[in-house]
Formats: structure tokens, sequence, C-alpha cells
């Protein structure tokens, strides 16, 4: 049977027509479609969605040659594919730009701590807040601290003792109620 007798017979429900048409041309369409991708079980697939759309439009199909028609579904098809992979490959590059790398549990703890210590330091007095910041946060001396304040180093040492024993505390409550 011709093809254009096939494809004809197609359009009328004829599933032994598409048979016949499926077991004519799936080897070389696979053939095709695997020599571009590289890829088995794309390959497969997109033979399978070419033969998929021949039956869905069996009633419109106006094909003069049959071979030149399935060749030119299975390109297109397996242009689709690779701009679709390319466009996938772009945006995981574009998410791994603009999404944070897998933390370490340590650093996750570290973090955490840091920022609970953060929180702490800002219920503290202002003065008490900006020497305990600056010094043990920011890790700046403490006598660059106390003259860039304008206070004494003196001053300085009891603001930081004062923050430190004040967060120690905090975060000991804190601990013992977590655990």
């Amino acid at each position: 049977m011709e093809d254009i007798e096939l494809l004809t017979r197609i359009g009328r429900d004829d599933h032994q027509a598409f048979t016949e048409l499926y077991e004519r041309y799936w080897d070389r369409l696979y053939a095709s479609a695997y020599f571009h991708l590289k890829d088995a079980e794309a390959a497969e697939e997109l033979v399978q969605d070419v033969f998929v759309n021949i039956w869905q439009k069996r009633g419109e199909l106006t094909v003069q040659s049959v071979q030149p028609y399935l060749a030119a579904m299975l390109r297109y098809a397996v242009f689709r594919h690779l701009d679709n992979a390319r466009r996938r490959r772009e945006h995981h590059h574009a998410a791994q730009r603009y999404t944070p790398h897998a933390q370490a549990p340590g650093q996750i703890d570290d973090k955490l701590l840091l920022e609970m210590v953060g929180k702490l330091s800002d219920q503290l007095p202002k003065k008490c807040s900006l020497v305990f910041r600056a010094s043990k946060l920011h890790d700046r001396a403490l006598p660059d601290v106390a003259e860039e304040m304008g206070i004494s180093l003196k001053t300085a040492e009891a603001h930081l003792t004062k923050a430190l024993k004040s967060i120690r505390i905090s975060l000991g409550r804190a601990f013992h109620l977590f655990f």
C-alpha cells in the first residue's frame, strides 16, 4: 500500500493503516532523532509524539509526500526539544547564581547564634550596644572604639563587660529553655 493511501485510511480512523505507517517509518525517524539528540529515551519520546500528532490530526491532514512530512515533523520536534533543554539549562544556571549555596549545619548554627547575639545586643543600652557591636561583631580593637566614641578606655571596658554579662545570661536562659 502506498503512503498516501495509508494516510487516507488513517483519516478514516483505520488503526491497521496507522500501525502500518508506524512500522514503516518508526526506525528511520528514531535513528534520525537519536543522531541529533544522542539520547535514546528522548529520541523515542519525540518519535512517539510525531505519531501521536499524526493520529490526532488524521482528519485534517493533506500531505503530498509522507516521508518528507514525517521528517519535517521530527526535525521541528528535535528543535523544540533542544531549545527547551537549552532554556532549562539557562534557568538552572541563573537559579544557581541567585540561590545561596547550601551551608553546612555548623555554618547554619553559627549564623543563628550570631543572629541571636545581634538581637540581644539591640536590647542593651545604646552605648553598651555600640561598644559591643564595634568590638565583638565588627572585630575592632577596644582602644579604637573608645577613641572613636569619645569615651575613655575604662568606660569602654565597662560597657563591654556589662554587654557580655547581659548577653551571656540571656543566651544561657535561651539555651536552657531550648534544651
